[in-house]
């Protein structure tokens, strides 16, 4: 699995990139000021490092020398945000500089390229329940057939694997899936979880947890 230290002093960012990477598959570990992240540094192989430039005790660009030695690639992600300063992070050895704000999509599909560019992506491939799912190409096969879902089928079936075991909330599953706020008024998710139960013979597997919401058992 891919290994990506983030070092971000402010945790509430942190935890946002955080959260969003390991949604999408990535092992994730904070570090919040720079000692703290050499210290991390020393006692772990990380595959790539999210890198703030205004940090506590060790700021970006000093650090950025030792993670470079340890043939680490980076991703700064800061405020400074002249053209100076992405010129000077880029001569410097800096694979990639994201300005903040950003986007949570843009970091991701950053990360996705920088880690396809140095070779050190892997073939995120899930296997449950006989189905084989490729997570690069969103390539769902059942019994040796491909099977097709739709974009929110797929995050749905997603969702539910990476949480599989526990019975999560009707609300938390839509606001994830739809990025929209849980009304109760809406039938979309019962109706996607009938199709995903019966695209993928999942009857016995989906299961509708009283007064709570789904839960994907295995």
């Amino acid at each position: 699995m891919i290994k990506i230290l983030i070092v971000e002093d402010d945790k509430s960012i942190s935890n946002l990139i955080k959260i969003n990477l390991s949604d999408e598959g990535y092992h994730c570990f904070c570090a919040y000021d720079g000692k703290e992240a050499a210290d991390l540094l020393e006692k772990n192989i990380y595959d790539l490092v999210l890198l703030d430039v205004m940090l506590p005790k060790i700021d970006g660009y000093e650090l950025l020398d030792y993670v470079l030695y340890m043939k680490i690639p980076v991703i700064f992600i800061t405020a400074k945000t002249s053209t100076d300063d992405i010129i000077k992070a880029l001569k410097l050895g800096a694979d990639d500089y994201i300005k903040k704000p950003f986007q949570i999509g843009e970091i991701i599909a950053r990360v996705e390229a920088l880690l396809r560019r140095t070779g050190k992506l892997e073939s995120k491939v899930l296997e449950i329940l006989g189905i084989k799912i490729d997570l690069q190409s969103r390539t769902i096969i059942k019994d040796g057939k491909i099977v097709e879902l739709t974009v929110k089928e797929y995050d749905l079936l997603i969702y539910l694997i990476q949480n599989k075991n526990i019975a999560i909330y009707r609300d938390k599953i839509y606001e994830k899936v739809w990025q929209e706020e849980f009304t109760g008024k809406t039938r979309t998710l019962d109706t996607h979880i009938q199709r995903l139960r019966k695209k993928l013979n999942l009857e016995n597997n989906i299961k509708t947890v009283f007064r709570i919401g789904y839960k994907f058992e295995v």
